[in-house]
């Protein structure tokens, strides 16, 4: 399960870490600060590769809901296990992303309030996922994206029983390639994620944070001190 996350990289950042050196992302992404704290359906950086090299979007966490699921809360993480077949299998093939992040949070406790975690490496996480068009209630099309989750490991595993799958620097690309998965490639690309998640698995910590990040109405995205370990 990944349900609210942190990406405070500022655009340079992004761009140094994912894209070419000198790639220019569109205009409505340079605007992009940083935020300690996004939850579903707010808008966050993603990097894919249309054909043309690496590039950054700022897209919606969300995903169009399938007929037979018309209520219910937004589809925002794909199961790692449901990829090749599916629902799921027309994104796998062909419209793959990343998801940088510094982190995110999780919860423990059977009784409000819950205790949030926030788990977390030594710079950028990079989380597999997919990309999409979804048509919103107002019929207004736009590009969204969810998280990829895998059953928990070390750290991640003694908070939730589900964390993001991550990819390293040196799977990158065959992940962000634009040439659709058939046959074979499709259990080969799991195949790396299922190695490559459970490596970057190992490096997660997590802490303890204030509980004011629990409440997505009233906390401030832009507020740093979200992420810092309470006694």
């Amino acid at each position: 399960m990944c349900g609210r996350f942190a990406n405070d990289a500022k655009t340079d950042e992004l761009i140094r870490e994912y894209v070419a050196e000198g790639g220019d992302p569109e205009d409505w992404v340079k605007s992009w600060a940083g935020a300690y704290s996004i939850a579903p359906t707010e808008d966050a950086p993603i990097v894919r590769d249309r054909g043309a090299g690496r590039v950054l979007e700022v897209v919606r966490w969300d995903w169009q809901k399938p007929a037979n699921r018309p209520r219910g809360g937004p589809i925002i993480n794909a199961r790692m296990e449901k990829l090749g077949q599916g629902f799921w299998a027309p994104a796998f093939s062909a419209a793959r992303c990343i998801v940088p992040m510094r982190g995110y949070f999780e919860w423990t406790g059977d009784k409000t309030p819950k205790t949030p975690h926030f788990l977390h490496g030594d710079g950028l996480l990079s989380a597999a996922g997919l990309t999409w068009s979804m048509e919103l209630p107002t019929g207004e099309k736009t590009r969204c994206f969810v998280v990829i989750t895998r059953e928990a490991r070390d750290a991640s595993g003694q908070v939730h029983d589900r964390m993001p799958a991550f990819l390293t620097p040196d799977t990158w690309d065959a992940w962000l390639s634009p040439e659709k998965l058939t046959g074979d490639r499709k259990a080969e690309t799991l195949a790396m994620l299922e190695h490559t998640s459970g490596h970057v698995a190992s490096t997660i910590r997590e802490h303890v944070v204030d509980r004011k990040v629990s409440n997505s109405r009233t906390v401030d995205p832009a507020d740093p001190t979200l992420l810092d370990p309470v006694a």
